[in-house]
């Protein structure tokens, strides 16, 4: 590198200026992702503006006791229904869904970060986003078909063994299949690529100044991701749990095919039963009249509910990439 120094006697070398103004490219550039950004807000606006203004008959006809009846039958002389049962539902297929895949994706995520080589990193990393591109009708005709069948063994043992346990309580002769608990575990499936792929990439942007220091001073592989890998990582470990559970509370076409979709209120997780908002309507596609109002108004429910959870989840994966993890 050659420094430029003033001789004796002569004036020192003009200073570059610094222009910071945006060049076209950067302008272009600039419009283009604010106008998606838009876009996609305009779209959320219109999608609830659309499902408040058809939900309207059927918030009306029922009142606030739409948020606090478990039937939902429209086809009677006076029509009854209610969103609690299918909401408690989806609340629970989406919770067991997350609890199973969560800590297979922190695993998963601190394998490929920490100890996979560079070229099974790559691998495993393509896999898993592989997972995300199986369509949900696959997983929803491999889970009625074929895992449910394998599974009515290990829920049987569940109950039997652990009956004590309220959840895994089940009727003499109950019917194991079409569970909330095989519903979740299908899900689950779907939801670990998402999760896996949030936490591997808070994971892989731990500092490696901090990693190599923990290493230098003694420690183990296994106590360096403990004391500096998972602190760092908590942020983006509750954001994708969240995502995922955003994406598990919004799965249609495998919960449609898994459970019965009859509206209640399931206490039982091993046992046939229950329904979820988004199987439920895809279950009654066909309704009409103050059915497909009281369908909406179902919808509007859930959008709001999972557009909460995504926002929640978003705010947390911020935060986590800005490094407070460590400092906490």
């Amino acid at each position: 590198m050659t420094i430029t120094t003033a001789r004796a006697g002569e004036p020192p070398p003009a200073r570059r200026p610094i222009d910071d103004a945006p060049s076209r490219v950067d302008k272009v550039f600039r419009r283009v992702t604010t106008g998606g950004g838009i876009t996609v807000l305009v779209l959320l606006v219109v999608i609830g503006f659309f499902l408040t203004l058809q939900s309207a008959p059927a918030l009306r006809y029922a009142g606030f006791g739409f948020f606090s009846t478990v039937e939902f039958n429209t086809t009677a002389d006076s029509p009854v229904f209610g969103v609690l049962g299918m909401l408690t539902g989806t609340i629970t297929v989406a919770l067991i869904a997350v609890f199973i895949a969560v800590p297979i994706s922190v695993l998963a995520a601190l394998f490929i970060t920490d100890y996979a080589g560079t070229r099974l990193r790559g691998l495993l990393t393509g896999l898993v986003d592989l997972l995300a591109a199986i369509p949900s009708l696959l997983y929803g005709l491999w889970g009625f078909s074929f895992l449910a069948p394998q599974v009515e063994p290990v829920t049987a043992w569940l109950s039997r063994n652990f009956s004590w346990i309220p959840l895994f309580a089940t009727k003499e002769n109950a019917t194991l299949t079409q569970s909330m608990f095989v519903a979740g575990l299908v899900v689950s499936l779907m939801v670990l690529p998402i999760t896996t792929s949030i936490i591997r990439e808070v994971f892989a942007q731990t500092p490696p100044g901090e990693k190599e220091a923990a290493l230098a001073l003694g420690g183990t592989r296994w106590g360096m991701v403990r004391s500096v890998v998972l602190p760092f990582g908590r942020g983006g470990i509750v954001g994708g749990a969240m995502l995922g559970l955003g994406r598990a509370l919004g799965e249609t076409i495998a919960v449609s095919l898994l459970l019965p979709q009859l509206p209640s209120i399931v206490t039982h997780v091993l046992e046939s039963g229950g329904a979820t908002i988004s199987g439920f309507i895809a279950h009654n596609a066909g309704i009409s009249g103050l059915g497909l109002n009281a369908m909406m108004a179902a919808g509007l429910v859930l959008f709001l509910f999972t557009l909460a959870t995504n926002f929640s989840a978003s705010i947390i994966i911020s935060r986590s990439r800005s490094g407070a993890g460590v400092d906490a």
